[in-house]
C-alpha cells in the first residue's frame, strides 16, 4: 500500500484501543529476538475480542496482513511482519479467573506467565511450561509457538496444559477449539479423516516435536483436539483471544543436584538415564559459556537436575538418590531456595550470554532449539560439534538435555554476502543431520523464517501439502502471518544487519568491547527482552537487579531498554526514522532513561544504554541550543565552584528559600517545580580539609589514598568527606587531596569525572574536563596511589566513562584502575583494622551504578563486620543525578522510589540505620519520605566519636523512628 491514511483511518474508526502508524509505534515492532527484521505498516493494540475481530475486518478488506504479538520474545521471526501488527501486551494482558479445585486457569493472550504463575502459587499450583523468559513472555506466544522450558520432563509442553482456546479466524468468525473436533473449522475434520494414516505415520514420536502443524493431535485415539492442534501454529490460523489452561501441582520443596561432567557430550548421555528417577527439570549446559564458575562443582559441562517433595528432606532425598545413581566427575545438591536462585540465574542468563563468545565474539541464533530423541542427544552433539568445525563456526551448545533440546547460539557472519551464504549452507546440513537422529528442526520455540523452508527435508512432501491444506482451511485470505510454516521466506532473508551501516558510525565513545562500532554496540541486544520484567528480580550476587526501572514504571515498549535499541537501530538503518541523530522519536524515548546503567550488568548481553543516551544526546544536540536543564545541572560543578569561589552559599540557600525566586530559578533552569534546591554547604569538604591540614600531623601513617572531592561532596554534602578520613585515619592510612595545580585552588579542586557532562551528553565538554583531571593527576598516577572515591555515580563514570571517553589516552586506563570504593579501600589497604561495631539493622538502597559498574561485595563484608544486619534493596532510587530533578520527571522518579526503596523505609523497625552511599538516593529519601539516609562512612565514624565536627547532626538523623 502506498497511501495508508485510509487504513489507519479505518482502524481508529472501528478499534478502542490505541492505533500507531507512526514511526516509534513502527520502529518497535520491526524485531523480536530473532536474526529477521519486517517493517510494519502500523500497530494496533486491542481492548478485547471485539477489538481484534474489528481489525481482522478493516485489515481484511484491505488485504492487508495481521502478525499477533506477545511479549516479542521469539527467536526464529514469527513475531514479526509487514503488515499490521496486534500488541496483546497493553490491555489484553488479564488473569480473568482461576478455579484452584479444578486447576485451571482462564487467560488473555498478553498475559505474562509470571503474574499466572504469582496467582497460582497460593493455591501450591503453578503452570507448568517456564521458558526462562517467563517474567516477560506471554501465554499467548506460548501458545503460539507451543513453549517448554526446563520443567517439561515433568509437565510437557504448552499444548500439553492448554485445555480449549478461544480464536477469531481472519474471516471474522469465533471458535471455541476443544476436544472431540469442538471448534474445528468447516473441512477440517473430513481432511484429518481422510489422512488417518499419514498423521499416524508421518510425524517424529519424541517429547520435543514442535515443527509444524501438530496435526497428530487430531487423531481418535488422542482424542480429535482440535485446542492441541492449534498449539505451535505461529498465528498463522488464528488469532487466539482467550485460554483455558491446566495448571499443577507445585511441590512443597525442591531440591536440586548439579552434575558434573567432562564435557557437554558426556552430560547428555548420562541425561536420559535420570529419567526415570521423576526429576523435575534435567538441564544442560557447557564451560564454555558460563564466565564465571566458582559456584558450580568442578567440570566441563553441567546437568541441574531439580527434584520435588512433600517436604525439604524428601526433595533432598530424591536429589541425593540422582547423584549416587549419576556417574558424574562432582556434584553439588543445594537446598535453600536463595542457593538455587542463584545457580538458576546462571542457567536462565544462557540465552543471552550465549550471544558472545569468550573472545567477545558475536553468536546469533537462527538454530536454537533442535530436538532429538534424549537417547541419542550424546551421538547428536558430537556430530554437531563436528559440523560446527566442518563450517569453521562456533557455538555454545546448552538446553533441556532431558528431552533432547539444544539450544545453541553460533557465530555466524550475517553483515557479508560470504558468511550469509556459509549461514545458509550450515542451515542445509545441520537440518539433515538433525533428521538423521529423528529428530525436530524446532524443539521450542517454533520454525518462523528460520527453519520453515527446511521443514521438506523433516516431512515428506505428502504431509507438505497437508500443511498448506490445512492453512487453506482455517485461513483461506492468507491474510494470517503469511512466509511463516506454509510457503515460507527464505532464511536469508529480511536480516537485520543488513540494513545497518557498512561503514562505522563516527562517534565520541570508544565502545572497546565492540571493536569501536556504534552500530554493533546497538546490535548488542538481540530482544530477549529481560529489560521488561515488570517486577524488580533477585540478582545472581543475591542483591537485586535494577534494569529497567522507567519501563517498571510506564510498561510502554520505548521505555525498556530493548525499546531504546530497537529506535537507536532503525534510526541507524534510516528508513522508519529517517532523520538521524536529530530524532524526536529516539530522544523522546531516551528521555526516560534514567542512565542507571542498570542494564550494563542485568542485561545478558550487557547492553549499555546510559552510554548510548549519552552518544545521543551529544550528536543530537550538537551546535543547537540545549534544553536549559542542560546548562543548570550539567554544569553544576560550574555553577557550585563559583559559589565557593565567592563565598556565596548562605546567600543563595536564602535566595532558594524565596518561594518566587525559587520558583523563577526552578523554572529558567527546567527544574520540576516539585523539587527543592539543594542546600550548598557554607565550607566546602576541601577548605575544611585544607584547614584540618593546618593543624593536623602526619602521625606516619602507612599507607596513602588520594581520597576524590566530587562535586556532591565538596558543595553539598562535605560531611560525608568528612567522615571517610576520620574513618580511614583510623583504619592507618594517610589521606590526601589531588592535586590541584595552583595553590589558590585549594578551595575549590579541579580534578572532576565529568559525570554531569557526560549524563547530558555533553561530550565535548566531559572530554575537555577529563583531560584536564588527567593532567592534574599524572603524579598520582606515577606514584601509584590508590583513589577513594566517595560517590558510587562519581567512582562509575571513573571507571568506565573515562576510559571509553578518552580511549586513545592511556592514562585514562590508569586512573580507572586506581578507583576504589571507600568500602574496598578498607578491605585492600586496611585489610587488619576492624570496624566499630554498630550492631543495629540497616536498610536503604544499593546505589544502581555500584549495583551495575562498582559491585557491592567489599560494602556487604564492611556492613557484617560492623555488626549492619538486613539486605539493602535493589531497584534505582529514582532521582539518578539530574534526570528526577529535570522537569517533567518528577512522576516516574517518584513512582521509582515507591517500588522498592520508599517501602523499605516505611517498613523499617525503630533504630534501624538509613543507609544510602549516593546523593541521590539520600536527596531522594529527604524529599520524598522525610528521612536522612546516611553513608557508610557517616555511620561508622558516628560510632568511632573521634571528633564531633565529623557530623554536625543528631545520632539518629538517618534512622528509622
Amino acid at each position: 500500500m502506498t497511501d495508508l491514511r485510509p487504513l489507519e483511518a479505518e482502524l481508529r474508526k472501528a478499534v478502542r484501543g490505541e492505533v500507531g502508524f507512526d514511526a516509534m509505534s513502527r520502529a518497535l515492532t520491526t524485531m523480536d529476538a530473532s536474526n529477521y527484521r519486517r517493517v510494519p505498516l502500523g500497530v494496533v493494540a486491542p481492548r478485547d475480542a471485539d477489538d481484534v475481530a474489528a481489525a481482522l475486518a478493516v485489515c481484511r478488506a484491505h488485504g492487508v496482513p495481521v502478525v499477533a504479538r506477545g511479549g516479542g520474545t521469539s527467536i526464529a521471526g514469527q513475531a514479526t511482519g509487514t503488515g499490521v501488527v496486534l500488541d496483546f501486551t497493553r490491555h489484553m494482558g488479564h488473569l480473568l479467573s482461576l478455579n484452584h479445585e479444578e486447576r485451571t486457569a482462564v487467560v488473555q493472550p498478553g498475559l505474562v506467565l509470571d503474574r499466572l504463575q504469582e496467582a497460582a502459587a497460593p493455591h501450591g499450583l503453578r503452570f507448568g511450561p517456564d521458558p526462562s523468559t517467563h517474567g516477560r513472555c506471554t501465554l499467548g506466544g506460548m501458545i503460539g509457538n507451543n513453549s517448554c522450558g526446563p520443567h517439561s520432563v515433568a509437565w510437557g509442553t504448552t499444548a500439553d496444559s492448554v485445555r480449549e482456546l478461544t480464536v477469531i479466524r481472519a474471516r471474522g468468525d469465533r471458535l471455541r477449539l476443544g476436544q472431540g473436533w469442538s471448534g474445528a473449522p468447516e473441512g477440517l475434520r473430513q481432511l484429518a479423516e481422510g489422512e488417518l494414516a499419514r498423521l499416524r505415520t508421518g510425524f517424529p514420536d519424541l517429547p520435543r516435536r514442535i515443527s509444524g502443524y501438530a496435526l497428530d493431535a487430531l487423531l481418535p485415539e488422542k482424542g480429535a483436539d482440535v485446542a492441541r492442534s492449534f498449539c505451535g501454529s505461529e498465528g498463522t490460523l488464528g488469532i487466539v483471544t482467550e485460554a483455558v489452561v491446566r495448571l499443577v501441582e507445585a511441590p512443597r520443596a525442591r531440591a536440586l543436584a548439579v552434575l558434573a561432567y567432562a564435557d557437554e557430550s558426556g552430560a547428555a548421555d548420562a541425561a536420559a538415564g535420570l529419567l526415570p528417577y521423576g526429576p523435575l527439570t534435567v538441564e544442560g549446559m557447557a564451560a564454555d559459556l558460563v564466565r564465571t564458575p566458582t559456584e558450580l562443582p568442578r567440570g566441563g559441562a553441567w546437568l541441574f537436575v531439580e527434584t520435588g517433595g512433600a517436604n525439604p528432606a524428601e526433595a533432598r532425598a530424591r536429589a541425593d538418590t540422582i547423584v549416587r545413581a549419576a556417574d558424574v566427575a562432582d556434584a553439588l545438591v543445594v537446598s535453600d531456595p536463595a542457593g538455587q536462585r542463584a545457580l538458576w540465574r546462571i542457567r536462565e542468563d544462557a540465552s543471552g550470554t550465549a550471544t558472545r563468545m569468550p573472545d567477545g565474539t558475536e553468536a546469533w541464533p537462527g538454530w536454537e532449539d533442535c530436538a532429538v530423541p534424549p537417547p541419542r542427544l550424546g551421538a547428536y552433539l558430537r556430530d554437531f560439534r563436528r559440523l560446527l568445525a566442518d563450517h569453521g563456526l562456533r557455538g555454545t551448545p546448552y538446553g533441556h538435555f532431558g528431552d533432547g533440546c539444544i539450544h545453541v547460539r553460533i557465530d555466524f557472519d550475517l553483515l557479508t554476502a560470504p558468511g550469509v551464504a556459509r549461514f545458509r549452507r550450515f542451515s542445509e546440513d545441520l537440518a539433515e543431520l538433525v533428521v538423521s537422529h529423528g529428530g525436530s528442526l524446532s524443539g521450542e520455540h517454533g520454525d518462523g523464517q528460520a527453519r520453515a523452508e527446511l521443514l521438506p527435508k523433516m516431512y515428506a512432501p505428502e504431509v507438505i501439502a497437508l500443511f498448506e491444506r490445512t492453512k487453506a482451511l482455517w485461513d483461506p485470505d492468507d491474510l494470517l502471518n503469511p512466509g511463516m510454516l506454509v510457503r515460507p521466506a527464505r532464511l536469508d532473508e529480511n536480516l537485520r544487519f543488513a540494513v545497518l551501516p557498512r561503514e562505522p558510525v563516527d562517534v565520541a565513545f570508544g565502545y572497546p568491547a565492540d571493536g569501536g562500532n556504534f552500530s554493533a554496540a546497538v546490535s548488542r541486544c538481540v530482544g530477549v527482552a529481560k529489560c521488561r520484567t515488570p517486577a524488580v528480580g533477585k540478582g545472581s550476587a543475591g542483591g537485586s537487579d535494577v534494569m529497567c526501572p522507567s519501563f517498571r514504571v510506564t510498561g510502554e515498549e520505548a521505555h525498556s531498554t530493548r525499546g531504546r535499541a530497537r529506535l537507536l537501530h532503525e534510526m541507524l538503518a534510516g528508513e522508519v526514522i529517517t532523520d538521524g541523530w536529530r530524532s524526536g522519536e529516539v530522544r523522546e524515548a531516551l528521555d526516560l532513561c534514567l542512565s542507571c546503567k542498570g542494564c550494563r550488568s542485568d542485561c545478558p548481553v550487557e547492553v549499555d544504554m546510559a552510554t548510548y543516551k549519552a552518544e545521543f544526546l551529544h550528536h543530537h544536540w550538537a551546535g543547537r541550543l540545549r534544553p536549559a536543564a542542560h546548562y543548570a545541572m550539567g554544569w553544576l560543578p560550574v555553577w557550585l565552584g563559583a559559589v565557593a569561589r565567592t563565598r556565596t552559599a548562605r546567600l543563595v540557600n536564602s535566595l532558594s528559600r524565596v518561594g518566587v525566586l525559587a520558583a523563577m530559578a526552578k523554572r529558567l533552569g527546567g527544574i520540576a517545580p516539585e523539587r527543592e534546591l539543594p542546600t550548598v554547604a557554607a565550607q566546602t569538604f576541601s577548605r575544611w580539609w585544607w584547614g584540618r591540614r593546618k593543624t593536623a600531623g602526619d602521625s606516619g601513617r602507612r599507607q596513602a589514598v588520594v581520597l576524590w572531592p566530587d562535586t556532591f561532596t565538596e558543595h553539598l554534602t562535605p560531611s560525608v568527606g568528612q567522615a571517610a578520613v576520620r574513618v580511614l585515619e583510623t583504619a592507618g592510612l594517610k589521606v590526601t587531596l589531588p592535586p590541584t595545580g595552583r595553590t589558590r585552588a585549594r578551595t575549590s579542586p579541579r580534578v572532576c569525572c565529568g559525570l554531569t557532562y557526560i549524563s547530558t551528553g555533553q561530550l565535548d565538554r566531559a572530554r575537555a574536563v577529563l583531560r584536564r583531571t588527567l593532567d592534574l593527576m599524572e603524579p598520582v598516577l606515577d606514584a601509584g596511589t590508590p583513589v577513594t572515591v566517595l560517590e558510587p555515580s562519581c567512582a562509575a563514570a571513573l571507571r568506565t566513562d573515562l576510559p571509553e571517553l578518552l580511549h586513545n589516552d592511556p592514562r585514562a586506563r590508569r586512573l580507572a584502575d586506581a578507583v576504589l570504593t571507600f568500602a574496598e579501600t578498607l578491605e585492600h589497604h586496611a585489610p587488619d583494622w576492624t570496624p566499630p561495631r554498630v550492631d543495629r539493622p540497616a536498610t536503604g538502597q544499593t546505589h544502581c551504578h555500584q549495583h551495575a559498574v562498582l559491585g557491592d561485595a567489599a560494602d556487604r563484608r564492611l556492613r557484617e563486620a560492623a555488626g549492619l544486619t538486613g539486605e539493602l534493596t535493589g531497584g534505582c532510587c529514582g532521582l539518578a543525578g539530574n534526570f528526577g530533578f529535570e522537569k517533567g520527571h518528577y512522576e516516574v522518579s517518584k513512582a521509582c522510589a515507591e517500588e522498592r526503596l520508599l517501602p523499605a523505609v516505611r517498613e523499617a523497625r525503630e533504630g534501624t540505620v538509613i543507609l544510602a552511599d549516593g546523593f541521590s538516593c539520600r536527596t531522594q529519601l529527604q524529599q520524598l519520605a522525610g528521612v536522612r539516609g546516611r553513608h557508610l562512612a557517616e555511620v561508622l565514624a558516628e560510632k568511632l566519636d573521634l571528633d564531633p565536627e565529623v557530623d554536625p547532626g543528631a545520632e539518629l538523623e538517618g534512622d528509622a523512628t
